[in-house]
């Protein structure tokens, strides 16, 4: 019988194992978690500069600052809205495209290992189980639910 944790401390140590998993397999690129998170934002979105910033939980001047780093390295690229001209939307760049391939694929065999343990059902259940949390909290929070399959579709 293995040891159970209560959720709070079950969901703070997974936390910490994903996270930095995810921090290990960017460091390995030169980039930083939040770096991370902004490319692969980008990969499925082509939002504004503050909708970038709502979706990373972060002020303006940090979601500029962050910006900027990323499109020094050549990773992104600022583009004026067509629909407003005051507005600027950010995109990746094919080298950015490039980069967040490489660190998402290394860490989905990272995560898959993770999980082997689990028969096929728990897998399932596990991630039922997520889905119907992060739809919760996304919902409440005024940011749009995003799945493999509406990111593949582009919707």
């Amino acid at each position: 019988m293995t040891d159970e944790l209560d959720t709070v401390e079950a969901l703070a140590q997974i936390s910490f194992v994903v996270q930095g998993t995810l921090e290990h397999r960017a460091s390995e690129h030169g980039i930083s978690l939040v770096q991370t998170r902004l490319l692969a934002i980008l990969r499925d979105r082509k939002p504004t500069m503050n909708e970038l910033a709502l979706l990373l939980g972060l002020d303006k001047s940090s979601t500029s600052g962050l910006v900027d780093r990323a499109q020094r390295r050549g990773l992104v690229r600022r583009v004026p809205s067509q629909l407003d001209r005051r507005s600027v939307r950010v995109r990746l760049t094919e080298q950015g495209r490039l980069l967040v391939q490489v660190v998402t694929s290394a860490f989905a065999d990272d995560v898959a290992a993770m999980l082997e343990p689990l028969s096929a059902e728990g897998r399932a259940a596990l991630i039922g189980y997520v889905s119907e949390v992060l739809q919760a909290h996304t919902a409440t929070h005024g940011v749009q639910f995003r799945t493999t399959a509406t990111r593949q579709s582009g919707r």
